[in-house]
Parts: structure tokens; sequence; C-alpha cells
């Protein structure tokens, strides 16, 4: 039952962060000085809007080599007319054979997509940019980052919050800026993008109080 009550409050708590407008800007509490240090952080993310994903990129200097996957001729799938069948020679032997349940390619490996060197941020990268603007050294992966600072509840999110995704923030984590939005990286680019829940860790981070 203490289950089901905790889960109806991260329910309740993720709707009023996405749903409510001006919710961070109606009760904030931090001293003047925290409050120039929060927007400049939000200010140095939104400065790099459109720079590309780069997998490994970014640090507190700003974008850095990276690396990002990409399909080429090789990688796409190839069409059923250019698949070899794991049982093509029985199939040539006797004309007309229609073996079932060999769906075009089975048994063959697809390829590994191929990367390529980009300079950029990652998810993790980009945080770390954003908050060395304010003198703050994060930790270099959203994991670590989840680990640091004070746990907020969604409900009680203030901009310059981070928000994490997957389990104990391993997936990624954005930047909260208020009004339902957040800075992120994108596979086109760093942008803002509406807050999601969709695997969202239960706790936002405050790294500046």
């Amino acid at each position: 039952m203490r289950r089901v009550r905790v889960f109806v409050a991260l329910l309740l708590g993720l709707a009023v962060l996405v749903a409510t407008p001006g919710l961070a800007a109606a009760d904030i509490t931090r001293s003047a000085t925290n409050q120039k240090a929060v927007e400049l952080v939000i200010a140095r993310a939104m400065s790099q809007r459109g720079v590309p994903f780069a997998y490994g990129g970014g640090g507190a200097s700003g974008p850095s080599k990276g690396t990002v996957a990409v399909e080429t001729d090789e990688t796409a799938q190839p069409n059923a007319a250019e698949t070899v069948q794991p049982n093509a020679a029985a199939a040539d032997l006797v004309p007309g054979l229609n073996l079932p349940g060999v769906a075009p390619g089975a048994g063959v490996p697809a390829p590994e997509p191929r990367r390529v060197e980009v300079v950029g941020f990652d998810a993790s990268g980009l945080m770390v940019y954003a908050y060395a603007g304010a003198g703050v050294k994060l930790p270099r992966s959203s994991g670590e980052q989840y680990k640091v600072g004070q746990k907020v509840a969604p409900a009680a999110a203030l901009p310059g919050d981070l928000i994490f995704f997957g389990p104990e923030g391993t997936q990624s984590v954005a930047l909260f800026i208020g009004n339902g939005q957040m800075v992120e990286t994108t596979d086109a680019g760093v942008a803002v993008s509406p807050v999601r829940t969709k695997d969202m860790a239960p706790y936002l981070v405050r790294i500046i109080a």
C-alpha cells in the first residue's frame, strides 16, 4: 500500500513539473547571489543551442571531439533481392522450393553503424559546461552527476535543477529551465524541449541551492 502512495505522489509531482506554467518563478527561495549563478548556468547552456550531439564530447571549456553513429551504404539494410539466405543453396538445387519460416537475411548479423568524429556535446558534457560558468565542477557522467547535490521532488523543481533519465540517472541528463522546459542534447543537437516524464528518475538534483 505504501508503494502505491509513493507512486501516486511521484506522478502528481511530475504532472506539476510539466504542466504548471511559471512553476519555478512562483517561489524562488535562493539568495540573490545563487540566483545570478543559476541564471548564468542556464544562459551558458542556452548559448550552445544547435551545437551537434557528440558521444563523449563537451567539457568545462565547451564542445570537444566525440563520435556519432552514421548509417552508410554498408550499414543500410539490404533489400530482399540482394540478401543471401542461409538455405540459398538448397533452393537452387530444387527449383521452386519455398522454405517456410526463413526471413531474408536470417542468420546474418546486421552490421554495426560506422562512428565518425564530430565536435559537440553529449548530455553530461553539456551540464559540465553549463555549470563550469558558475565555478562548479560536475562529474563527467550523468550517473555520477545524479549522486551529487540535493535530491529534489519534481513538484519542488526550480530552474537550474538537473533532470535525469534511466535507472540512477545513467541514461541521460537535462537542465530544467522552468515553465515545463529543459535544455538537452538531441540527435539534432543542443535544443530546448518540453520536459519528458518517460524514464525520468524519481528526483531532480539541485546543484546550487
